[in-house]
């Protein structure tokens, strides 16, 4: 899962972090899409018609972070078979919903901000284009990538020579300009969107005077957290994977965005309703954005 940020298909590490990385990757991704698909499941079979504007964007972040999960767990399987078509195909595949990954993010924050910051903002067809928004964009990118032979078999060298197969972009510059830069757009917007709503709750009086100040600090630390997994500012991690933070920043990185889907369960059955509650008198307020 660290790898996927990278570019370099010669970057040395031991065999026992790139096992002990392995084996995080896939308990993580394996649990994030066991209980993504429970609540996907959940929401389309049983609560649909209930859903507001929040609970579909949200729905629609599940859905690209696992085919992300899904396209991850089998890009090594794929790789070693040593079929051209369906490394090309899986790498795409990988990326697209990558992209798709954090087009969702910037949308999340979007939403936030129009919701919580602005407010009383009325966008014609507003699912609609969000939607169209968050699914066709990264396509193009993809289709570009694919027609000048961009994606390839990556090779993941270990020091004890031991070499792990992925399907991936082997070219840095395009790695960088679409990856990293990608990336960095939407982290700049969801940095900024993300200080102003915290700044937001931590001035609104969203706690009774009653409650002793523990239970006000661990609300206010849960909701700072679920933002940050909301706008996947995890993935920001990358930025430090250099020098002496390599190591230990696939670490953080592996655990925390193999997670996600996981912490984004708990998130939806357990916490959104504390921030949706907190700044709107109704809660399905988000509705009134059509």
């Amino acid at each position: 899962m660290a790898k996927i940020p990278q570019s370099q298909s010669d970057a040395n590490i031991t065999a026992l972090h790139l096992e002990s990385l392995t084996i995080i990757s896939s308990v993580g991704c394996g649990i994030s899409m066991f209980f993504m698909a429970v609540t996907l499941f959940m929401h389309f079979l049983l609560r649909k018609a209930e859903s507001n504007q929040a609970t579909k964007i949200l729905m629609n972040m599940f859905a690209a972070l696992f085919l992300l999960n899904g396209s991850f767990l089998s890009n090594e399987s794929v790789a070693n078979t040593g079929d051209n078509a369906a490394c090309v195909f899986i790498a795409l595949l990988l990326h697209y919903s990558m992209l798709a990954s954090f087009t969702w993010f910037f949308i999340q924050a979007l939403h936030m901000y129009l919701w919580l910051i602005r407010q009383n903002v009325s966008i014609t067809n507003y699912m609609r284009k969000i939607t169209v928004l968050g699914w066709v964009c990264p396509a193009p990118i993809v289709v570009v990538i694919v027609s000048v032979g961009g994606y390839e078999t990556m090779i993941l060298n270990a020091t004890s020579g031991k070499i792990t197969r992925m399907c991936w972009i082997t070219n840095s510059y395009i790695h960088y300009i679409v990856n990293i830069g990608y990336y960095a757009l939407v982290f700049i917007f969801t940095t900024g969107i993300f200080i102003m709503i915290v700044t937001k709750i931590i001035q609104s009086r969203i706690i009774k005077a009653t409650e002793d100040k523990r239970k006000t600090f661990r609300k206010h630390l849960m909701m700072v957290l679920s933002l940050f997994l909301l706008f996947g500012l995890t993935w920001s991690v990358a930025f430090f994977s250099y020098g002496p933070m390599l190591i230990p920043s696939y670490y953080i990185f592996t655990v925390l965005n193999s997670f996600q889907g996981f912490f984004l369960f708990l998130y939806y059955y357990n916490i959104h309703k504390d921030i949706a509650g907190n700044f709107s008198d109704d809660p399905e307020s988000t509705e009134s954005i059509v």
